[in-house]
């Protein structure tokens, strides 16, 4: 499912589309997001370097981040963004968000000994003016995609860092511009949803046509925790955890899908949610009072109740019900059947015994107006 995410990235969206957008939820329950962010930046190079995506590159926006910690990462995974071909570029956000480090090194109150990135693009001294975050974010991804036809990925390590200096619908803003441009190819981002309001949230969540989270995995009510019962909760949230996917279709139709997260040393893993899990996860649903089946008995009960103009070959001369007969013919007929047959039958009777069967007259007509 990770991997599904990851390809419908890579493949961008329809010409006229807005470009696909992914976001994740980030909670202090299970604060794991963070890694699969770095998993999708890793996917999204891979696809790049072997030319199997339709973007020339990546217009990586750092805020909480350095954009040392991303270059030393990509190294891990074996993408040198040193010597081999620029296709990553990094917008630091992270070394001085307001500008006041650069005042300071200006004035000599304090030395600039910050190493940066060999791939950092560009230094944004002001996150608060979010236009001139998008020109510079389009700016670098044209350097990036080469002509005008060459598209690029954006990601942003952190929404939540934008909002602690401006508001929502700022934010919203543009990450709807960098969805609707031309050349954006797609559009994942971070946010730290605990930190926020409710309609924050899901304003954001609007934004996006895949949202991602991961949820601490259920632990059996007798305590037990399977092969990893020497560690405590706090440490199984900070390995492993349920990851849960929501993707809105053309169709406006929603599919949720569900896999096994789990953090190593060589990065993360996925994999189906195993059976112990389900039947953990079944385990905790409450049970309703009462059945949305019937039970053989009520299904028996219910065959054998006649109704109304119903043909049943039961020994006797078939007749199509005509309309009511008289009170005790039909009074005797009713305890009959009831008795010899012991079974229900559901009778209508006419409103009068003028009228034939199937007339036409009006129930209106008797009234006195």
């Amino acid at each position: 499912m990770a991997e599904w995410i990851c390809r419908t990235l890579r493949d961008g969206g329809l010409e006229g589309e807005h470009a696909p957008a992914l976001i994740i939820k980030d909670t202090i329950r299970c604060p794991l997001s963070s890694f699969v962010f770095d998993h999708v930046l890793s996917q999204l190079s891979s696809f790049i370097l072997s030319n199997k995506s339709q973007s020339k590159g990546i217009v990586l926006v750092a805020l909480s981040r350095s954009p040392l910690y991303y270059q030393q990462f990509l190294k891990s995974k074996g993408y040198d963004v040193v010597d081999s071909p620029c296709w990553i570029k990094a917008l630091d956000c992270y070394s001085d968000p307001l500008g006041w480090k650069s005042k300071l090194v200006e004035s000599g109150s304090i030395l600039n000994r910050d190493p940066g990135s060999s791939f950092t693009s560009s230094l944004c001294k002001n996150v608060r003016d979010l236009d001139n975050l998008f020109s510079s974010i389009i700016e670098i991804g044209k350097e990036l995609a080469g002509d005008g036809k060459g598209r690029f990925v954006v990601a942003i390590d952190s929404v939540s860092e934008m909002l602690r200096h401006t508001t929502v619908s700022s934010v919203a803003a543009l990450l709807s511009n960098l969805r609707s441009h031309d050349q954006v190819c797609c559009l994942f981002w971070l946010l730290h949803s605990d930190l926020h309001e409710t309609r924050a949230t899901a304003a954001l969540e609007y934004m996006s046509s895949m949202q991602a989270s991961v949820e601490p995995m259920a632990l059996p009510a007798n305590g037990q925790i399977g092969n990893s019962m020497n560690l405590s909760l706090m440490e199984q949230n900070y390995r492993r955890g349920k990851f849960c996917v929501r993707v809105k279709r053309r169709n406006g139709r929603v599919r949720m899908m569900f896999e096994e997260l789990c953090v190593e040393i060589s990065g993360v893993k996925f994999a189906p949610v195993s059976s112990e899990d389900n039947v953990i996860s079944q385990s905790l649903v409450p049970k309703v009072q009462f059945n949305l089946q019937l039970s053989e008995k009520e299904l028996n009960d219910r065959a054998k109740v006649v109704l109304p103009f119903e043909h049943q070959d039961n020994g006797k001369t078939t007749q199509i019900y005509d309309g009511r007969k008289s009170l005790n013919e039909d009074e005797t007929e009713i305890h009959e059947k009831v008795n010899s047959s012991g079974k229900g039958e559901i009778i209508y009777f006419r409103d009068s015994d003028d009228e034939m069967p199937d007339s036409d007259e009006d129930p209106d007509d008797d009234l006195d107006i």
